[in-house]
């Protein structure tokens, strides 16, 4: 008890200080910004110098390897696009999700609130991010916007937010939806962008590691599964889904890399049973 109270205080303590040092607009654009950029590149670089090191290969995906040129080609595309796309596009939308309701003022949010409005916005936006992937997988589409994604067959964390800046704002919207629709407090958004952003880096980090969530949870997909869909022709690759799997499972998207998997468990086991 004694220990909650002091983690509320802190927060509260927190919050206060963000409040009274900074603006809503301060807050909810540049501070955004700032957390993204944070979070995705402090989860993303270790998995670039575990590649280049050789470190835990027994659980890379792939056995091939990104150069280093095409690695620092990828950070030089992210930090043009975040600051000409990214950061545009929350000044540009602060206004919509300020008028939906946002703030970020005392008091916060109960935990009940803010679970269920995450929950909804995962639920929201794999359906969103999941029909705009498979448009994205249509010829002209994925030879003039998608293919810039798909540069890497072999992803990386960071390669999750490697797009051409059409996508980007595209499929940007499967993730702001939610949240815009809602008006969240502003703790809310950016717990719903830290989770959102350690998921996609995951899922393109390259590494299935025993500790991964897909193998404890059925319905989340995980590194696995989207480098399936990397490492496959556009036309023939499936695994469109975002976070969860539900919906390739629904629309039979996801039949190739089901197949492959049986046929990697069967082997598995004949390798045992002849053992």
């Amino acid at each position: 008890m004694f220990l909650q109270k002091e983690a509320r205080s802190c927060k509260l303590w927190s919050s206060s200080y963000l409040i009274t040092n900074f603006n809503d607009f301060q807050l909810a654009c540049l501070g955004s910004f700032f957390l993204h950029e944070s979070v995705f590149f402090l989860s993303g670089l270790p998995f670039i110098f575990l590649e280049r090191a050789g470190w835990l290969n027994k659980y890379k995906i792939q056995t091939k390897n990104n150069s280093p040129a095409a690695q620092e080609k990828c950070i030089t595309r992210l930090l043009l696009y975040h600051f000409c796309v990214n950061l545009p596009v929350m000044i540009i939308s602060y206004p919509v999700f300020k008028f939906m309701g946002m703030r970020s003022s005392l008091p916060l949010p109960s935990w009940k609130v803010v679970s269920t409005q995450i929950l909804f916005y995962f639920i929201l936006e794999d359906f969103v991010f999941y029909w705009g992937h498979r448009v994205l997988h249509t010829k002209w589409l994925y030879k003039h916007v998608h293919s810039v994604h798909h540069e890497y067959a072999t992803p990386f964390g960071l390669t999750s937010e490697y797009a051409h800046p059409a996508e980007i704002l595209f499929l940007g919207f499967a993730t702001i939806i939610g949240p815009a629709i809602t008006g969240p407090h502003l703790i809310t958004l950016w717990l719903w962008m830290v989770l959102r952003v350690l998921e996609t880096v995951e899922a393109h980090c390259g590494y299935h590691f025993p500790w991964s969530l897909s193998n404890f949870l059925p319905v989340y997909g995980g590194a696995d599964f989207h480098d399936y869909h990397h490492r496959l022709l556009y036309t023939k690759s499936g695994n469109y889904s975002s976070t969860f799997v539900y919906m390739d499972r629904i629309f039979g998207t996801d039949t190739g890399y089901r197949k492959l998997k049986a046929l990697k468990k069967t082997g598995v086991e004949d390798d045992g049973k002849e053992m």
